[in-house]
């Protein structure tokens, strides 16, 4: 089992920032890394959780995104999230699978959602349909 510590991923901007997740906490099967903001509310987060049901494990991977804004009331500026991204990954192994078959499908999960991979890429980003 890892052991809680923080989380640096890029994101896709044409000049990439690293964002760095650090542990906020940790409650029974479930695991939560935030990215500082200048209020809460603003936080991103990665959420990661784990339990086991029936014959399966499974394993959810969720990623907030709110995009945070100031609203002006009376005067006094407050922060407001405008709207939120939600990424949310769920995957299910057979407690018979190998540690191989669990390392492709966790490959092909990362690799589909190279920008090159231009099919996904255009359904998920560009939310263009696919034909």
């Amino acid at each position: 089992m890892p052991q809680a510590a923080a989380i640096t991923v890029n994101d896709r901007a044409t000049a990439p920032v690293a964002h760095t997740f650090n542990p906020r906490s940790i409650r029974g099967d479930q695991a939560i890394f935030v990215e500082a903001a200048s209020a809460p509310v603003g936080e991103r987060k990665i959420i990661v959780s784990s339990r086991k049901t029936g014959k399966n494990h499974k394993v959810r991977l969720l990623i907030v995104n709110p995009t945070l804004v100031n609203e002006t009331i009376n005067g006094v500026t407050y922060p407001k999230a405008a709207r939120t991204a939600f990424a949310d990954l769920t995957l299910t192994f057979s407690e018979e699978s190998t540690l191989q078959e669990r390392k492709d499908t966790v490959g092909f999960i990362a690799n589909s959602l190279a920008a090159s991979v231009t099919v996904l890429n255009g359904a998920l980003t560009d939310l263009e349909g696919i034909w």
